[in-house]
């Protein structure tokens, strides 16, 4: 079994910052990709930025030079630093963690952080 939970959302003023947190536990050999998604209510759920074993990042373009993703491989953990935030940035933040079950890699996810941001 895998649980994935996401963390540190929470209500900010438009230009503030939060740190979101997601821990991946459970049976766990490896993890390849973690990465953070959004879904703002009536949107489609959009990637905002992911993250390989060996730190390679990619952002989306809403996001470049604000959100910063990391991780720390020992705690299966992966982080979303936001900066400069925007009313536009207030969605649920869910992570996603490919993880090493059997012989393939799976992706798992959590229930997701609410973050809101005022203008």
């Amino acid at each position: 079994q895998v649980h994935v939970v996401e963390s540190g959302g929470g209500l900010v003023q438009a230009g503030g910052s939060l740190r979101l947190s997601c821990a991946a536990s459970g049976t766990i050999s490896r993890i390849n990709n973690m990465g953070w998604y959004r879904q703002a209510p009536g949107k489609q759920r959009e990637v905002v930025a992911t993250i390989t074993t060996g730190g390679s990042t990619v952002y989306a373009d809403s996001v470049k030079g604000r959100f910063t993703i990391s991780r720390d491989n020992g705690k299966n953990t992966v982080y979303l630093q936001m900066n400069s935030l925007k009313p536009e940035d207030t969605a649920v933040y869910y992570c996603n963690a490919e993880v090493w079950v059997g012989t393939m890699y799976r992706g798992y996810g959590g229930r997701g952080t609410q973050v809101t941001v005022s203008s």
